[in-house]
């Protein structure tokens, strides 16, 4: 199995060393480079294209968001992952519309990491669970609900499970589904996990995705 390439992209030198402390063990993993602003970073894909950048969104020169943007257009092949201390939804939003393939606060863990560069390298997507929930709000406060579920896709649920999907698309949480069906909360994370499994996703970010698509909410 090939090793994946990746370039870290951060004004801190503090930081990139960090990093490449943490990943200097990794089986599979190689870094092939880093770049303290956009200038050396775009200089360095003349020579070199890496399979995943790690970037940060505050940067010289030209913003994280930015270098996202070229990237999107001229360099499609590269999965970008942010790694900020900016998690706030505006700076998120940006970030995803950039074309980012996954985001981390700068506190993650090494196996959190590893685990995200691996997933963004296989055509994932890949969000801490911090950033997961400010999309996942950021979705239900701008959505509308509709009353019917008309999607053939969803009619592989039970009743109690598309019940219990739009709760979660509309921002509840267990203990409260688990109320108004009058079950318990482990009963509620069962149906949960079966709604995944059928529908083929992975969290409940995708979830509500997978309910925009199908207007059972619209944006």
């Amino acid at each position: 199995m090939s090793e994946i390439k990746v370039v870290l992209v951060d004004d801190h030198q503090i930081v990139r060393d960090g990093i490449k402390a943490l990943l200097a063990n990794s089986l599979g993993i190689k870094i092939i480079g880093e770049a303290q602003n956009a200038n050396a970073f775009f200089a360095q894909l003349k020579t070199q294209i890496p399979d995943v950048v790690l970037l940060d969104i505050s940067l010289p020169v030209m913003s994280g968001i930015e270098i996202s943007k070229i990237l999107k257009t001229d360099f499609p092949k590269i999965k970008i992952l942010m790694l900020s201390m900016y998690t706030s939804e505006d700076f998120v939003f940006n970030a995803l519309k950039a074309g980012i393939h996954g985001y981390l606060p700068k506190n993650t863990t090494r196996d959190e990491l590893v685990l995200a560069i691996n997933e963004v390298f296989k055509g994932r997507e890949y969000f801490s669970k911090s950033i997961a929930d400010t999309i996942l709000k950021s979705y239900v406060k701008s959505a509308k609900f509709g009353n019917e579920v008309s999607s053939d896709t969803i009619k592989v649920l039970t009743n109690r499970e598309q019940e219990i999907l739009r709760y979660v698309v509309e921002g509840l949480k267990n203990p409260t589904i688990a109320e108004k069906l009058s079950i318990s909360i482990r009963t509620v994370e069962t149906h949960k996990a079966s709604i995944l499994k059928k529908l083929e996703l992975k969290n409940t970010v995708d979830l509500v995705k997978f309910a925009i698509k199908n207007k059972i909410i619209e944006l």
